[in-house]
């Protein structure tokens, strides 16, 4: 007999679909954006319009996700790590899947305008740059697909910055950059450790197409740049000890994991410097809050 589809697991799937471990980091981000802006503004959200952004945040990322693994399906297919996702698996067919990737752009896009018009453009692009940009056109074709692609990474976070307003907006882009500047860091170290199945599916990430040793390189120079970036904020008058010292102690940590890629080069340290950077991340986004809650 053919086991029955429970409602339960319908959602399940439809949930993995969305990649909720991207989703949530970028969603915090926005928060974390939006929570600042208030603070180093006095300026404050409605009840309504935190509805608004955190729904529309929400499902932009997870619409960007869904689509893109609507887009991926035979790659996702042919890879280890991705041919349990979903679509490839059959448990979503693509029809369903592009379906349901559009209605969350299109909750999105409703969200978004109902803040405003930025944030409007802003869930656009990024909607546009994930899905065409690095999804259709640049994922198989460019080792810069990652960089070009990397501004929809970028988008959440300034999305909710002027959610809450325009002033100050160097606090925003700053912030929005910093998640620009982390994403090949981030994405390129995961790529590293799986070397192979990127190979096995003909896609051209940075060490398929450099090699490792010139992988890890650039691995190291991003990180570093990434690091340095991250003090910036300190120096704009609106942040103080609290940022300080968590953007040095944590990148800190992140540039001497990167050097001892750098000098070692293989797929436990490409992982571990791939699981950190996601709480070093986190750790920035934090700071900001605290910081500009009280400073």
């Amino acid at each position: 007999m053919i086991p029955q589809v429970t409602l339960t697991n319908r959602l399940k799937n439809y949930y993995e679909l969305t990649k909720p471990k991207i989703w949530y980091l970028l969603v915090f981000t926005a928060f974390g954006s939006a929570i600042t802006a208030s603070y180093t503004t006095d300026n404050f959200l409605s009840p309504v319009q935190w509805i608004f952004l955190l729904v529309g945040i929400v499902t932009g990322s997870a619409a960007a996700d869904a689509l893109t693994g609507y887009n991926d399906r035979d790659i996702d297919a042919i890879m280890d790590r991705t041919k349990a996702r979903p679509i490839p698996s059959g448990r979503i067919s693509p029809k369903n899947a592009l379906i349901f990737g559009l209605l969350l752009a299109s909750i999105s896009l409703f969200c978004a305008w109902s803040i405003n018009y930025l944030t409007l453009g802003l869930m656009a692009f990024g909607l546009f740059d994930n899905i065409i940009v690095y999804s259709k056109w640049l994922k198989r074709k460019s080792q810069t697909n990652i960089i070009l692609g990397g501004f929809s990474g970028a988008v959440p976070a300034l999305i909710g910055y002027v959610a809450v307003t325009t002033e100050n907006i160097e606090i925003g882009l700053v912030m929005a950059g910093l998640v620009f500047l982390w994403i090949p860091t981030h994405i390129w170290s995961l790529a590293l450790h799986v070397k192979n199945d990127y190979t096995k599916a003909g896609v051209p990430m940075l060490p398929v197409v450099a090699g490792e040793k010139r992988s890890v390189q650039v691995i190291a120079g991003t990180t570093l740049l990434m690091v340095v970036f991250s003090i910036i904020p300190f120096f704009l008058n609106q942040f103080g000890l609290i940022y300080f010292i968590t953007a040095i102690s944590a990148g800190i940590i992140m540039i001497v994991t990167s050097l001892w890629l750098l000098v070692r080069p293989g797929e436990k340290v490409s992982w571990l410097l791939f699981k950190i950077s996601s709480p070093y991340l986190t750790a920035l986004f934090v700071a900001f809050m605290i910081d500009a809650i009280f400073h």
